[in-house]
């Protein structure tokens, strides 16, 4: 590799970190091409993109982006980088599942939204709730107050008619 293609690798993985909202930093050694291949096709479904990077190439994108300090130490042997676009935490839960069935896959760091964490904090990280479901939750905590008071209304207006059911019954007997 010449310096020319280093320096348009370093622009990519810096471009792909400055837009990413979470990225997880993995250890595939000891893992086959078919396994791989295989969390690739769960990563696009999510439209999460997985790279593997030569580790100074990593380094030197990530210090000119700055904020990365606590992966440099991190970036050691086979070096796969997952970029999660839209979902910071949707790759946690893929590679939870993955991991769980190739124990030699490994975790390095993870990082969302510029918070580094170790790898060690997979579990707790894949057991967050994706965006959809976080707004999901929010929606429906706003909707439930204004869904009781349309229950009241409809209450209110069924007991009405009742009433009123019952007095024509009671003038036509």
């Amino acid at each position: 590799m010449n310096r020319s293609e280093k320096e348009q690798a370093v622009a990519e993985i810096q471009a792909k970190v400055a837009r990413a909202q979470g990225m997880f930093f993995t250890d595939f050694s000891g893992i086959n091409v078919e396994q791989i291949t295989q969390l690739r096709r769960e990563f696009r479904k999510s439209g999460i993109e997985y790279t593997v990077v030569k580790n100074t190439l990593a380094t030197i994108a990530l210090r000119n982006v700055s904020g990365y300090d606590a992966v440099y130490d991190k970036l050691v042997g086979s070096t796969g980088i997952a970029f999660a676009y839209e979902d910071a935490a949707a790759p946690a839960k893929i590679i939870q599942k993955f991991k769980e069935k190739n124990e030699k896959f490994g975790v390095k760091a993870c990082v969302i939204e510029k918070t580094v964490y170790d790898g060690s904090k997979l579990k707790e990280l894949a057991a967050l709730p994706s965006r959809a479901e976080a707004v999901a939750s929010i929606l429906g905590s706003i909707n439930a107050p204004i869904s009781g008071v349309v229950g009241a209304l409809n209450a209110v207006m069924r007991d009405v008619v009742g009433v009123l059911e019952a007095i024509e019954k009671k003038k036509a007997a």
